[in-house]
């Protein structure tokens, strides 16, 4: 005896067998964010009042820029996990399907451009 619905079954629907990766994917980047966000605030605190060549300066040292490029990434990944998931839940049909679509577009070229940014600074400072 199957728990499915009878239409689910007719229509072939069922787990997606994405979950478990997307809840892992979401823990993982909690987590750099939980270890990363005090040393971002703490470094920001830090710059409060300097010039624009030291804060170039700070931020061009490997150290850092390796930090901030993983703070970024974690924080958008998580970004857009959490917003697919609002999505998923809440809106349905056509726009469920652009909007997570519109959400990885948009958050990829934010990532892309942050890194790029921090790259700038590094190779250039």
């Amino acid at each position: 005896m199957s728990l499915r619905n009878p239409l689910a079954r007719a229509k072939g629907l069922g787990s997606a067998k994405d979950g478990t990766s997307h809840w892992w994917h979401q823990r993982l980047t909690a987590i750099a964010l939980a270890l990363l966000t005090p040393w971002f605030v703490m470094f920001a605190v830090s710059l409060l009042g300097a010039s624009h060549l030291a804060v170039r300066g700070a931020i061009a040292h490997p150290v850092t820029a390796t930090l901030l490029a993983a703070f970024v990434l974690s924080l958008f990944w998580h970004a857009r996990l959490g917003l697919q998931v609002v999505v998923e839940d809440y809106v349905h049909g056509w726009l469920e399907v652009a909007l997570q679509v519109a959400i990885k577009f948009v958050f990829a070229l934010a990532a892309i451009a942050s890194l790029l940014a921090i790259g700038r600074i590094v190779f250039t400072a």
